[in-house]
């Protein structure tokens, strides 16, 4: 079973959702020192999570059709966030306030569950990705997000998927190339 597909399914069939937003290319969806109090499902395009260290962006995430999506860091603690997402491309998405998502996922222990199970994915995700940038080489790294997701290069500019792996992007080109 997909967590993350179940949950959607069970948020639309009780019509849980409470408004769709189309965002276009750059536009923010959570802003940076903002406490995030909403969960959103993206139904098309791509978004990217990220921080600032000065005036260098890193990219920590992204965000594509059928994914759930949020300031985690804030949603989860009620602080203001250190990340922000913007959309890639022209993005829609479909939002729950936390509030409403807090007590659909206290309605009964199956969707405690799902909640459970996909946060565990995202941990399992977020530390391959650790792995990734702290023991892999550029080849590596490239190879290991292309086997683990090939839609990234369908779907985000080069220079975002540069960022993401934390090379240049000529890097990535020869790396491509090869």
């Amino acid at each position: 079973m997909n967590a993350v597909s179940e949950l959607y399914n069970r948020i639309e069939n009780l019509h849980l959702w409470e408004k769709s937003v189309v965002l276009e290319r750059n536009q923010y969806l959570a802003e940076y020192g903002a406490v995030e109090k909403k969960l959103y499902y993206v139904v098309s395009g791509s978004l990217k999570v990220c921080m600032r260290d000065g005036k260098e962006e890193h990219i920590v995430r992204f965000g594509y059709q059928g994914d759930f999506i949020t300031a985690l860091d804030s949603f989860i603690s009620g602080k203001p966030s250190d990340f922000y997402i913007q959309a890639i491309k022209r993005t829609e998405v479909k939002v729950i306030s936390k509030a409403a998502y807090l007590s659909f996922v206290a309605l009964n222990p199956a969707n405690r569950q799902l909640w459970q199970d996909m946060l565990e994915q995202l941990v399992l995700q977020q530390l391959e990705r650790e792995k990734d940038m702290l023991t892999s080489s550029p080849k590596d790294r490239y190879q290991r997000v292309l086997k683990r997701s090939p839609q990234l290069f369908q779907q985000i500019p080069h220079k975002h998927i540069a960022s993401y792996l934390r090379m240049a992007p000529e890097t990535l080109s020869r790396l491509k190339k090869s």
